[in-house]
């Protein structure tokens, strides 16, 4: 790992872009160290590198393979001593925006403009003494079943995450995805226990995506609806597989799924108008996708949450909500709160 790190110094020092990975459940992290400083674009989904791509669709950038060293390294799970952190709380200020947000949201879904929509936030941190080592090794020892990642693109930023949603994966004609919503704190108890309003909205996501797919699909495979564990919060998950035809390409795949109703809402135009008018603030590369693109012939997708993004001295999380008919206010608030508790816990004290 020290290879890795000085690595990573070394790249960041000269302001050129990399990223560095690991899949769940991975023993190796990968890398690519771009040895120019050209911001590149993806065009057509044909491309072969890292990409990484905004909410909104309009900023779809790539790590090209062919322009960068790809590297290894290898990765040993191990427990380690995280210093708590001194737990920054956001002001009743910020509390009363997003409460009168979601207030907002379920009334235009009572008022049938859209069935669901998904409302965040942002919230900045004081980081005086970050360590881009010290943190990418938090989240990796601490998120052992998520995909981990560390980018870096002067033109971009630096953005490190460890998400538990996998938008796509595709080899050939072939593809795997899930529907993944509700949210609740891991508890010690064998059997979680979930409210109907949130297998109503796991289910709203899953019958969204199946309905999207069908039409440009043969043989879609849908499984029951299962609880998975990120960290310190569960999630329902339910995974689906199937084929594209063969009219149809990679791209159009990936349009068709982006962004989920998991990250957005549904019907997905409305949802994503109303997020970008009544949001305040600008999610960027938050709840957008990253991950292998047509790397050895497959390609492998995640949605961009439990993110932050760091500049300067400073730390800017990003947390959010499915929002249904029956959304409370206040339950959702403190939903955003516990979400944000992901990256705090690895933002404790940083002994050098």
């Amino acid at each position: 790992m020290h290879t890795l790190y000085s690595k990573i110094n070394e790249h960041q020092q000269l302001r050129m872009p990399f990223v560095v990975y690991r899949k769940p459940n991975a023993s190796q992290l990968k890398g690519l160290f771009q040895s120019d400083a050209t911001l590149y674009e993806v065009n057509d989904c044909t491309e072969e590198g890292f990409v990484f791509a905004s909410f909104d669709g309009n900023k779809n950038y790539i790590i090209p393979k062919a322009a960068s060293e790809s590297l290894s390294f290898s990765f040993d799970k191990k427990d380690i001593a995280i210093p708590l952190p001194e737990i920054s709380h956001p002001t009743k200020k910020e509390q009363r925006q997003y409460e009168q947000l979601v207030a907002s949201g379920v009334a235009s879904i009572q008022n049938g403009v859209f069935q669901k929509v998904v409302l965040s936030r942002d919230e900045v941190l004081k980081t005086p003494d970050f360590d881009i080592n010290i943190v990418f090794e938090r989240l990796l020892q601490t998120y052992p079943t998520a995909f981990v990642y560390c980018f870096f693109h002067l033109e971009i930023g630096l953005w490190l995450g460890a998400t538990p949603e996998q938008l796509l994966k595709a080899s050939g004609s072939t593809f795997q995805t899930i529907a993944l919503a509700g949210t609740q704190k891991a508890s010690d108890i064998e059997t979680v226990i979930w409210p109907t309003k949130e297998k109503e909205e796991q289910q709203l996501v899953t019958d969204y995506i199946v309905s999207q797919l069908q039409p440009y699909t043969d043989e879609l495979q849908i499984s029951e609806p299962y609880t998975i564990q990120a960290g310190a919060i569960c999630h329902i998950r339910t995974d689906i597989k199937g084929s594209w035809k063969k009219e149809n390409t990679l791209q159009q795949i990936i349009h068709l799924l982006h962004p989920t109703p998991a990250v957005c809402g549904f019907p997905t135009a409305v949802a994503k108008d109303f997020i970008l008018q009544n949001e305040s603030y600008n999610r960027s590369f938050y709840t957008g996708f990253l991950g292998e693109l047509n790397i050895d012939s497959s390609s492998d997708l995640f949605v961009n949450l439990r993110c932050m993004q760091v500049e300067d001295q400073e730390v800017h999380l990003y947390m959010g909500c499915g929002i249904t008919k029956d959304s409370m206010p206040e339950s959702e608030w403190q939903e955003t709160v516990n979400k944000s508790m992901t990256m705090k816990r690895v933002l404790g004290k940083m002994e050098k």
